[in-house]
C-alpha cells in the first residue's frame, strides 16, 4: 500500500514508519524540517517537507495514497491553541476530501468524546467531528491513553524536591499508554478494509498514580518516592514558574481536573476497558530509570 503518515519522526511516528516499512508498504512522511529528510530515507521512507495547515501542501502530500495517518499535536508553544489545533483539522480534511482518500487512521485521545472540560483534548473532539462528515472515506479514530513518555517531564520535580504529584489523587483510574503500542495499532488500522467512522481505543495499562509512584521510585532507587496531589492552583502556579504559557498550563490544568473526576477516561473504562496495548508500567518504568 501506499501510505502517507504525519507526526515526522517522533515517538509515536519513526515506529510506525519501521513497521509499515518492513511490511512492504511505500510510506512517505510528513514533516515541518528538512532536517529530516535524511533520517526518513535511512528509514526507507519519503519525505514531504511542508506545513500540516496547508491544505495544498497536505493535498499533494496524500495525492495517490491509500490511506493516511493523521495526526493533528496541539501547537503547545503558541496562543489559541484549541482554535489553531481545529484549523490543522479543517486543514486535513479537506485536504483529504480534495486528494481522494479513501481511508484515514487519525490519532485522538480517551476524553475526545467530550466537548469540553479536558483541556486540549477538546481539539480532538472538534476535529473528530469534522472528520465524520467526510464523504466516501472510511475513518477511525485512534483514542490513545495518557502517554508514559509525558513522566518524563516530572523527573524535575523529583529530582528537585524528591516528589511526584499533579492535580489529581493517588487512587484514580488512569489509562496509560506507551508510544510504541500506538505505533503497532496505527498500523494496523491503516490496513484495515472499513467502512464509516469506527473508534479504537489504545490503551497499555490501567493503573492509579500510586502504583506510577511505586513503581518509577522503585526503578531509579527512590522506593518511598511520594505521590502528591496538587490543588488546580498549586497545578497551575506550578507550570506557569516551570516556563509554561499561562494558556498551556491552564489547559493542562482543566485536563488534570477531568483526571480527577474521572470523566476523561469514563468512556474507555464503562464501555471498552479493552487493553490491547503490551507494554507495561513495569516495563515502561525501566525506560524511565535508563533516562532517569
Amino acid at each position: 500500500m501506499k501510505i502517507t503518515i504525519s507526526g515526522s519522526l517522533g515517538n509515536i511516528g519513526k515506529p510506525l514508519v519501521k513497521n509499515l516499512t518492513a511490511s512492504g508498504h511505500q510510506v512517505t512522511v510528513i514533516s515541518n524540517s528538512a532536517d529530516r529528510i535524511e533520517e526518513i530515507e535511512k528509514l526507507g521512507a519519503k519525505s514531504a517537507i511542508g506545513s500540516v495547515s496547508d491544505t495544498n501542501f497536505l493535498k499533494n502530500a496524500f495525492t495517490d495514497a491509500d490511506a493516511i495517518f493523521a495526526m493533528t499535536p496541539p501547537n503547545l508553544g503558541g496562543s489559541n491553541v484549541i482554535a489553531n489545533t481545529i484549523e490543522a483539522g479543517h486543514a486535513f480534511a479537506k485536504a483529504i476530501e480534495e486528494a481522494g482518500v479513501k481511508r484515514v487512521v487519525m490519532l485522538s485521545s480517551i476524553g475526545a468524546d467530550l466537548p469540553e472540560g479536558t483541556g486540549p483534548i477538546a481539539g480532538l473532539y472538534n476535529i473528530e467531528n469534522i472528520y465524520k462528515k467526510l464523504e466516501n472515506t472510511s475513518v477511525t479514530f485512534v483514542r490513545a491513553g495518557f502517554f508514559f513518555t509525558n513522566l518524563f517531564n516530572d523527573v524535575p520535580m523529583i529530582k528537585g524536591v524528591g516528589i511526584i504529584g499533579a492535580n489529581y489523587p493517588v487512587d484514580v483510574e488512569i489509562p496509560y499508554v506507551h508510544p510504541k503500542d500506538i505505533a503497532n495499532a496505527v498500523a494496523e488500522e491503516l490496513v484495515k478494509t472499513q467502512l464509516g467512522t469506527n473508534i479504537r481505543y489504545i490503551v497499555s495499562d490501567v493503573r492509579t498514580p500510586k502504583d506510577v509512584a511505586v513503581t518509577l521510585g522503585t526503578a531509579i532507587g527512590k522506593p518511598e518516592l511520594p505521590w502528591i496531589e496538587f490543588t488546580d492552583e498549586q497545578s497551575l502556579n506550578g507550570m506557569i514558574q516551570a516556563g509554561l504559557p499561562e494558556e498551556i498550563a491552564n489547559l493542562y490544568t482543566e485536563m488534570g481536573s477531568g483526571l480527577r473526576s474521572g470523566k476523561i477516561a469514563a468512556d474507555f473504562i464503562e464501555n471498552y476497558k479493552a487493553i490491547d496495548g503490551k507494554i507495561k508500567l513495569e516495563d515502561f518504568a525501566k525506560e524511565f530509570a535508563s533516562k532517569f
